[in-house]
């Protein structure tokens, strides 16, 4: 039976690689980390563990006016089978704000399941990735060439942005009123 716990100190490796393993099937595949991210407010960090392996995970960072989804992932060879919403169902009683809300991209298993657990959509913005084979980025003074660049563009700009650029993704922020 899969656990939902706190994090500790010793699910470290363990759930660096359920983070990986997740991320690698979706829009987020390159968003590697090598070390747990640290939060500058108060965060809920919850993991499924199956014996001592973390095979899902969610960190909440709780600010001032809302709470936001930081990272949710489940190992690949444990999806579907209702983690995420184990863990979302773990984290809501711990939440004195009004307001969670979540970042996603295009992965459509992510877009249905937040649609399905009562968030709603409410913004959309586009990350744009520059490689070296991507024309039309302006060095800043004193660099020779822009070789790798994420940005950000707003959504009306979303055609021309696919016309001038190989990787663009429209980030979208989905929003459940507690």
């Amino acid at each position: 039976m899969t656990e939902i716990r706190e994090y500790r100190d010793s699910d470290a490796g363990s759930w660096l690689r359920c983070r990986l393993l997740s991320f690698f099937s979706t829009e987020y595949f390159d968003d590697v980390v090598v070390e747990r991210p640290a939060f500058e407010n108060p965060a809920h960090r919850l993991v499924a563990v199956d014996g001592d392996i973390v095979v899902g995970l969610m960190d909440v960072e709780i600010f001032p006016d809302r709470a936001t989804i930081a990272v949710l992932a489940i190992h690949p060879d444990h999806q579907r089978r209702g983690l995420a919403t184990r863990l979302l169902d773990a984290v809501l009683p711990r939440l004195s704000v009004d307001v969670l809300d979540a970042w996603t991209r295009g992965d459509a298993a992510a877009n249905d399941w937040y649609r399905r657990s009562g968030f709603a959509e409410e913004f959309r913005y586009l990350h744009v990735y520059k490689t070296w084979q991507d024309e039309g980025v302006v060095p800043p003074e004193g660099v020779d060439r822009v070789v790798t660049a994420f940005m950000h563009a707003p959504i009306s700009a979303e055609a021309a942005m696919r016309e001038r650029f190989g990787r663009v993704h429209v980030c979208r922020q989905y929003v459940r009123k507690l």
